[in-house]
């Protein structure tokens, strides 16, 4: 069910739960201040989440509160999981909803790394 991205931090949430070690993951990549792992439902052949360690609720929060190390350690561990997971060519889509109308389901900012078969239109029609 989509949340509401205005809300504060629920740490009970599914991924602060992988952080703490409660739940387990298929790591595909962690650092200091990033966690990347494949989901458990995938929408496409490779689907790995990529998320900060910090309590974040999304984007927007993320952009305002993080620091500026956190912000890059994010977007470069996207790169680095793209080119380590060899999908720069043909092509990966990266993906972060926010808030209800986009359908985010999990009060954690989560980045969504597609890939592995033609990905077709961005939005459905």
């Amino acid at each position: 069910m989509p949340i509401d991205a205005t809300l504060p931090y629920d740490d009970s949430n599914i991924f602060a739960r992988i952080l703490r070690g409660e739940l387990p993951c298929r790591k595909v990549y962690e650092d200091e201040h990033v966690l990347a792992f494949h989901d458990i439902n995938p929408q496409a052949p490779v689907h790995i989440l990529v998320i900060p360690k910090g309590a974040y609720v999304s984007w927007d929060d993320f952009s305002e509160r993080g620091s500026d190390e956190e912000i890059a350690a994010l977007i470069r561990a996207v790169g680095k999981i793209a080119r380590d997971q060899g999908l720069v060519a043909p092509g990966y889509r990266v993906l972060a909803n926010v808030g209800l109308d986009s359908h985010q389901e999990i009060a954690h900012l989560h980045i969504h790394i597609f890939a592995g078969r033609p990905l077709g239109p961005m939005l459905a029609r």
